[in-house]
């Protein structure tokens, strides 16, 4: 039997760009088998996800060599609208494709242009629609869905299709973890179909049930195989992928074995170390900020205009100078409404907001920038210079700042997220994670005490990661207040030394993070996954919530 995908020597280099973004890459893909594709920023995982549905090289212009065959299709030599019958596609900017006026008009919109009967249309809607956990939201306006939710209906939108093969690039950045459960619960119902499925994913511990694990770099294929294999092996770390944190854990034991589940790790270790009650007290009193109450939400309430949802129920926050906090929830439960609130883009509808005792009502645009800096879920909401240059120095010109200052925070903030040489670079030219990091770059240009990061770390690979959160440590350190809204436990569990939880527009959980993730059970109430190191260390009575911190517990 012949495979269903085969790549020959696909080179692919994009316009006024010196390297290619696809090199000579090679490989086939079987009916029916999942494949992950894996790599740093810029290995080529998105660029062979768009030649695969012909938008590379029909949309996406540029030098183009090799032959690519999927479903017996030439996609360099086939209509990208016949392609898209077959091959469906979700973005990594998954926004870019909602352009509908509500949720209902998104999934029809695919369904129409492949002529469907409207008796099966409408089946599909509510089918899918259900799937994605979006069956109530149907009239509602895919500009007012939380991150998460918009990221689920660009989903929902390509499975009515019924592709044959479905590609999906990185599509769980935005999602909590039961949304993500939810997607790979999708993948395997789509494999059992014998659908062929391709997914970009940059968790190396959630790939573990699929079929084949490809490590891309530099637009070449560097490894291929069985992902446990490859996982065990370490083949993706050479590339400077993320290991599995179980594993890391047992390298800093000292130990051979490498497990890639709790259950696994908790068998080899074969102990249980319970620590006293004063020792657990005494580390959990030790993560509580005393520090001057700089933001409080005072029975705040908000309800989106024009008889939208109440985003926000009678909720209560202090946030401390020299905290670095997590704000969690599932999708929709309201964190980036708060975080607006906070840095007074938007208004309570009930109760107030307190910047410094004064209320955020009260503060010009101008003014609240010097106080609160806010990175946007979506960085292209907020850039729109002509370069890099010129978009990190808006904030400091807005203020009035020197020219000779100017230029020297402009510097500061690209080395900061490893962005200096790009200035001259036009924004909407970078990647999405270099969109990411400019946004960053801009915030800090300003140099506000409290900084509001809203997912940050998504369109990021592991090392742009490791590095944004690293120089968030650092500023937390030389004393800014930090508050990042993310669905990534292991962010909160390395940075953060508190945890608000959200649900339903309430705040469900609070307290230190030690404190807040041992509550497993209300934690998954609220659709929140622990990683896996905080569940080994959770069994075993211990308090480290990194491999690290849990080793130097273990050996002692």
């Amino acid at each position: 039997m012949s495979p269903a995908i085969t790549i020959e020597d696909l080179s692919f280099t994009y316009p006024k760009q010196n390297h290619p973004a696809l090199r000579n890459l090679s490989g086939s893909m079987d009916q029916g088998q999942w494949i992950v594709l894996m790599g740093r920023e810029g290995a080529g995982k998105s660029t062979l996800c768009f030649a695969l549905n012909g938008l590379i090289p029909h949309f996406f212009r540029g030098r183009y060599q090799g032959r690519v065959r999927i479903g017996g299709r030439d996609p360099a030599r086939t209509k990208v609208s016949e392609m898209a019958r077959r091959v469906g596609l979700v973005f990594q900017d998954f926004e870019a494709q909602l352009f509908s006026t509500s949720v209902e008009l998104e999934m029809v919109f695919g369904l129409e242009n492949i002529g469907l009967p409207r008796g099966e249309m409408e089946a599909r809607i509510q089918n899918y629609l259900k799937w994605v956990g979006l069956e109530k939201m149907r009239q509602r306006e895919p500009a007012g869905l939380s991150g998460g939710e918009k990221q689920r209906l660009a989903i929902g939108a390509v499975l009515a299709m019924e592709p044959d093969f479905l590609v999906m690039d990185e599509p769980t950045t935005d999602l909590d973890p039961a949304g993500r459960q939810a997607v790979y619960e999708i993948i395997n119902h789509w494999r059992n179909l014998g659908k062929t499925l391709i997914l970009v994913e940059q968790d190396p511990d959630v790939v573990l049930e699929a079929d084949r694990l490809w490590v891309l770099h530099e637009g070449e294929l560097k490894a291929g195989g069985i992902p446990e294999t490859l996982l065990r092996e370490g083949s993706f770390s050479e590339q400077g992928l993320q290991r599995p944190a179980l594993m890391q854990l047992f390298h800093l034991l000292g130990r051979p074995e490498r497990p890639l589940t709790v259950d696994e790790a908790q068998v080899l270790l074969g102990r249980e170390s319970p620590l006293s009650a004063e020792k657990n007290n005494q580390t959990l009193e030790g993560q509580i900020n005393t520090g001057k109450v700089l933001v409080l939400a005072d029975r705040v309430e908000y309800r989106y205009p024009q008889g939208g949802t109440k985003a926000l129920n009678q909720v209560n926050l202090e946030i401390r100078e020299g905290e670095f906090i997590a704000l969690l929830g599932p999708n929709g439960s309201g964190k980036s409404t708060l975080a607006r609130l906070i840095n007074g883009l938007l208004k309570p509808t009930a109760g107030r907001v307190l910047v410094k005792g004064r209320s955020t009502t009260t503060f010009s645009p101008p003014e609240m920038a010097k106080e609160v800096g806010y990175v946007f879920q979506n960085p292209d909401h907020q850039l729109f210079a002509r370069t890099v240059e010129e978009e990190v120095g808006f904030g400091p010109r807005v203020l009035g700042l020197e020219a000779k200052t100017i230029q020297q925070r402009v510097k500061e903030s690209l080395e900061a997220v490893d962005l200096d040489g790009f200035e001259k670079r036009e924004p909407f030219a970078l990647t999405k994670g270099e969109r990411q990091r400019l946004a960053v770059a801009s915030m800090l240009a300003v140099r506000p005490w409290l900084l509001i990061l809203d997912e940050p770390t998504t369109g990021l690979d592991y090392g742009h990661q490791r590095g944004l959160l690293e120089m968030l440590n650092r500023l937390n350190q030389q004393g800014h207040t930090i508050l990042i809204v993310t669905h990534h436990l292991w962010v909160a569990a390395e940075y953060c030394r508190r945890c608000v939880v959200l649900k339903e527009g309430r705040v469900w959980l609070e307290g230190a993070t030690r404190t807040v993730f041992q509550q497993e059970p209300l934690l998954k109430e609220a659709s929140l996954v622990l990683p896996p190191i905080v569940q080994l260390s959770n069994r075993l009575d211990f308090q480290g919530l990194t491999a690290t911190a849990l080793a130097r517990e273990i050996r002692s």
